[in-house]
């Protein structure tokens, strides 16, 4: 049966409750310099904040080496009531040193798989998915390799693989590579931050791959989220696709937190899921937040 792989272990999908598909409770990047997620109690406030208003799950895309604390998920997980799944796989190159990445040249699907099914480290606690990136309109040499693994660990484990797509482009080149060349089955991918690139017609046509289509970010008022994203989500509905899309708030860096003065996971059922409600009606909002996260995340395990 399908379960989705939290880090207190494997939950049935349909006890996930209200989701937020994307985000990060622990997130550090050379990219993003003193703005790093590290604090375990602004991490379980944001996680209270987040319960209050309804929600349930939030799973984490922080990949390997990038600052996931793992063995800090499941107190956060009991201690809030709120369901986490954390992440294996590697970011964009310019996240990490050259040593790390040469560390991992031969045996990047091994610890991919390792992390899915034995835990992360030496923390024991599994891995829910493979987050893994794109670059800007393109797919560079570190892409393919990363996403190769992805596939290789798909096959092992059932895992979904998640998509981070640089400002939102490239999700056609994802999807040849992924589900084309690699075989990746479409509705084991899932295609993150489409609200950044409001192209109606690129969507529908990764729609029609079979994938999952995250709307994901509206922290990040600078990109075209809040506003475009509920036309482009009513499109794809109307489209018949209602049944492959997700939301999250993508939280990643310290100032975007609810609970440090910025809109963080709550603003996603406070002020996004209102305002879908008008745009396409609480019950296909009901099917986003609830039911398509199982479907998309949950996996039958070996």
């Amino acid at each position: 049966m399908s379960a989705v792989r939290t880090v207190l272990g494997d939950v049935s999908p349909a006890d996930l409750g209200v989701c937020d598909a994307h985000d990060h409770l622990f997130f550090g990047s050379p990219r993003l310099p003193g703005q790093e997620l590290r604090s375990m109690a602004a991490a379980r406030a944001e996680l209270v904040a987040f319960r209050e208003q309804g929600g349930g799950t939030v799973v984490q895309w922080t990949p390997y080496g990038l600052g996931r604390r793992a063995a800090d998920l499941p107190p956060l997980s009991r201690e809030t009531g709120v369901h986490v799944v954390a992440a294996t796989g590697l970011h964009q190159a310019v996240h990490y040193d050259e040593d790390t990445l040469a560390g991992l040249r031969s045996r990047l699907a091994e610890v991919f798989v390792a992390e899915l099914t034995e835990g992360i480290g030496t923390s024991g606690v599994p891995a829910g998915l493979v987050k893994v990136a794109g670059g800007f309109h393109t797919l560079d040499a570190h892409a393919r390799w990363t996403m190769t693994a992805a596939a290789e660990a798909q096959r092992a484990t059932g895992a979904a693989i998640a998509v981070h797509l640089e400002r939102g482009t490239g999700a056609l080149d994802v999807l040849d590579l992924l589900c084309g060349e690699l075989g990746v089955p479409p509705h084991r991918v899932v295609l993150g931050h489409l609200n950044r690139s409001p192209d109606l017609v690129v969507h529908r046509q990764a729609a029609e791959y079979g994938c999952y289509l995250a709307f994901d970010g509206p922290s990040l008022a600078h990109h075209a989220t809040d506003w475009r994203m509920p036309d482009a989500v009513r499109a794809l509905a109307d489209a018949g696709f209602g049944d492959r899309l997700l939301l999250g708030a993508d939280t990643t860096t310290a100032a975007a937190r609810s609970v440090d003065g910025g809109p963080g996971m709550p603003y996603l059922l406070r002020r996004v899921r209102p305002r879908l409600v008008d745009a396409v009606g609480e019950e296909l909002v009901r099917r986003i937040l609830t039911e398509n996260p199982g479907s998309a995340f949950g996996a039958e395990w070996p």
